[in-house]
């Protein structure tokens, strides 16, 4: 859990555009550890990353973490009840 929580510092500190924390918040409780370290890896390998805009950040990121879910068959959407 201490290693997730870290995961989602990492992904609210620097990959959110405003839009993104309850995606990441969502991704970070239903992904496997192993999951989100292989998203991580990814971003880390992305050449680009410096020179994205953080709205751009966000976007290939949530993307990634949405790829990984629908690896699973995980939909990262928040449903609230009604009523």
């Amino acid at each position: 859990q201490a290693e997730k929580a870290n995961i989602l510092e990492v992904l609210l500190s620097n990959y959110n555009d405003g839009c993104k924390k309850t995606l990441f918040c969502v991704a970070v409780n239903l992904l496997e550890l192993q999951e989100l370290q292989t998203v991580l890896r990814e971003i880390d390998r992305k050449p680009d990353m410096k020179t994205m805009t953080i709205k751009e950040k966000s976007a290939f990121v949530a993307g990634l973490l949405q790829d990984a879910a629908a690896e699973k068959n995980i939909d990262l959407k928040l449903h609230k009840k009604k009523g």
